[in-house]
């Protein structure tokens, strides 16, 4: 089977790694996730990762703790490597080579980011995974995905949800929201659907990436969207 996809971005959330805990990881989650990403790799596609921090660390009011805007950021992005390698160990396990870059320097378990690097760590078929956001504060991880995967010129970012695409409504609060099979730029933003947030959308509109919003907690999904099977949500122009 030929991919449709030869490059990919694949964008996890951190709450996602959660499962049905409150806090930290699930370890079930990680190995089916590792399990997917495996199949595709062995299909051909080159992977790269970006996953969140939700899990471990969120932005929160300044006024109720105290930590300002760009000091907690900072924090989350240091919850996105604890993610990464948490990822990174569930891959390898089950014989996945990869390597971890990281926006920030942290030698001592992550390269640094380097593009040229990571381009030609996914052309020997290594899964590259991305933390610590653009290593900027101020950005979330949905813009450092649509960046990571405009510089290693991935063909589509594939948006791994608890959901099985992109609705009228939060299909999980109105269960008569209808499903939309495929969903321009400009409809998203006029429908004021959150795809991802808007400097990352717009990233992605200015370049003519393509997203698709998929369910990742559905087993075998990941290679279903791959092989360009209907699977999820398609925004593209």
């Amino acid at each position: 089977m030929v991919p449709k996809y030869k490059r990919i971005l694949l964008k996890l959330s951190g709450e996602a790694l959660m499962g049905d805990k409150s806090f930290g990881f699930d370890n079930g989650v990680i190995a089916q996730y590792a399990k997917d990403i495996k199949s595709i790799v062995e299909l051909g596609v080159q992977v790269a990762i970006v996953i969140g921090g939700g899990n471990i660390y969120r932005g929160m009011n300044e006024a109720e703790t105290g930590i300002e805007r760009a000091h907690g950021d900072y924090m989350g992005m240091l919850a996105t490597v604890i993610n990464g390698m948490a990822m990174q160990a569930g891959l390898e396990k089950i014989g996945v080579y990869t390597r971890l870059q990281s926006a920030i320097k942290m030698e001592q378990i992550a390269e640094p980011y380097i593009r040229r690097r990571a381009i030609r760590h996914v052309e020997k078929g290594r899964v590259v995974i991305f933390g610590a956001g653009t290593g900027n504060p101020y950005f979330t991880t949905d813009t450092a995905g649509s960046l990571r995967a405009i510089e290693i010129n991935a063909e589509v970012i594939l948006k791994g949800t608890r959901v099985d695409g992109i609705y009228t409504a939060d299909p999980e609060k109105v269960p008569t929201a209808d499903k939309f099979e495929s969903i321009t730029f400009q409809e998203c933003i006029t429908r004021n659907l959150k795809v991802m947030d808007m400097t990352a959308f717009t990233l992605c509109m200015e370049n003519q990436l393509p997203i698709i919003v998929f369910d990742m907690n559905k087993p075998g999904n990941l290679m279903r969207v791959v092989r360009g099977e209907k699977v999820g949500t398609l925004v593209k122009d």
